[in-house]
């Protein structure tokens, strides 16, 4: 009998390559073929043969060279940054801001928009990403991907928003109207989760495949990555943290779509609009949590009562979490989580060991400046890039 043959297998080890090299460069930027070779783990040879077959698609290009020691330089290469472009917008209360990034990730254009929770949601982002493409001195054909980061749930099944407490105009039918206001394909995420693709890639959680990323502002919030992969949960709703019951935090008692609109336990204990009259409470002044948390490690004795007092009502969300997924990391991040950087992350940890038999590994979050926006950028290109060798 003759042997049975699998002529696609070569091909498609070829086209794997190809992806492993190209994500390679496009997430820690040029690279001669030796160190492709070696960060791929594969031959000299292999590498010189996928670097000529990316210039053959005009994926990338030589930039320049790197001196190997002994003989010629070698030559250094990156990504086509002009290959295609991508825009993220990041939508809040009342500011709606895009950015629009080239191959590389890099942001070449910027617009911004005030909005009120009325305000017409598609000639808003209409409005943003065109001003934005035009600050980057590109025509719309040039864009590939758009990805909004947007407060509130949405469905992972439809793409489309769920509901927004914030952004009431901002509901279902939203993601068929851009799509067709745009030729580009139009994606619609929950902020929290771009912040955390954000700290996966970028920040304090690089490497970790199993972490809690939780956001602490005018809402609370909670990205979760297991096994390197976001998780959504079956409607959306994974990381709704502000409705969790805990001690002091009175329960919504609500039906349906009247208690989405409800503040939720969670939400009422360490919420954005608690901590100023939190602070308050112990002498500390400020308005914003930047202020708030610098004054309070200025304050000696009732400062730091006031930050165990902020650990302690945190630290009720992080140990209800960690006893249900154990993850490897928790990053504090959110305007609070920024401010109180690392002196509230020990603080954290401490009195979430003594509620819960937990040990959890709480850090403050790194990407503390266009944390969802930059999550926008790079979720948007890492997509790019796996099309390019989905056929």
């Amino acid at each position: 009998m003759a042997e049975k043959r699998t002529p696609g297998v070569p091909k498609l080890l070829r086209v794997l390559n190809d992806q492993a090299a190209m994500k390679l460069l496009m997430e820690k930027g040029p690279q001669t073929r030796a160190q492709l070779a070696e960060h791929t783990n594969m031959s000299k040879v292999t590498a010189s043969q996928i670097v000529e077959r990316l210039q053959r698609r005009g994926l990338v290009e030589v930039i320049g060279t790197r001196s190997g020691g002994r003989g010629p330089n070698a030559a250094l290469y990156a990504p086509v940054s002009s290959y295609t472009y991508v825009v993220g917008v990041e939508v809040g209360r009342d500011h709606v801001q895009g950015a629009c990034a080239d191959f590389t990730g890099r942001i070449v254009g910027r617009a911004e928009a005030f909005a009120e929770g009325d305000s017409d949601p598609v000639e808003t982002v209409r409005s943003v990403v065109t001003e934005a493409v035009r600050d980057a001195g590109l025509d719309m054909g040039k864009i590939s991907r758009i990805l909004l980061g947007t407060p509130g749930v949405i469905d992972p099944a439809s793409g489309d928003v769920g509901f927004s407490w914030d952004l009431p105009a901002w509901h279902r039918g939203l993601l068929p109207a851009l799509n067709k206001e745009f030729k580009a394909d139009v994606v619609i995420e929950n902020d929290v989760n771009l912040a955390t693709i954000a700290e996966q890639r970028f920040g304090v959680a690089a490497g970790s495949e199993d972490f809690l990323y939780t956001w602490y502002g005018e809402g609370i919030g909670l990205g979760v990555i297991l096994g390197g992969q976001l998780y959504r949960g079956r409607t959306g709703a994974a990381g709704e943290m502000g409705f969790l019951p805990v001690p002091g935090g009175e329960v919504p008692d609500n039906n349906g779509v009247s208690a989405r609109r409800s503040k939720g336990s969670y939400q009422r204990v360490i919420g954005g609009e608690v901590l100023e009259g939190l602070a308050g409470e112990y002498g500390v002044e400020g308005g914003d949590p930047a202020e708030i948390f610098a004054a309070a490690e200025a304050a000696g004795e009732a400062g730091g009562r006031f930050l165990d007092e902020v650990a302690r009502r945190i630290a009720y969300g992080v140990a209800a979490a960690c006893v249900m997924l154990d993850p490897e990391v928790v990053v504090l991040g959110g305007p609070l989580g920024y401010a109180g950087g690392d002196g509230l992350a020990e603080r954290v940890a401490a009195q979430t060991a003594r509620i819960a038999p937990v040990n959890p590994d709480v850090v403050a979050g790194s990407v503390n400046e266009e944390t969802v926006l930059r999550g926008a950028i790079r979720s948007a290109l890492d997509t790019v890039g796996d099309q390019l060798f989905e056929s």
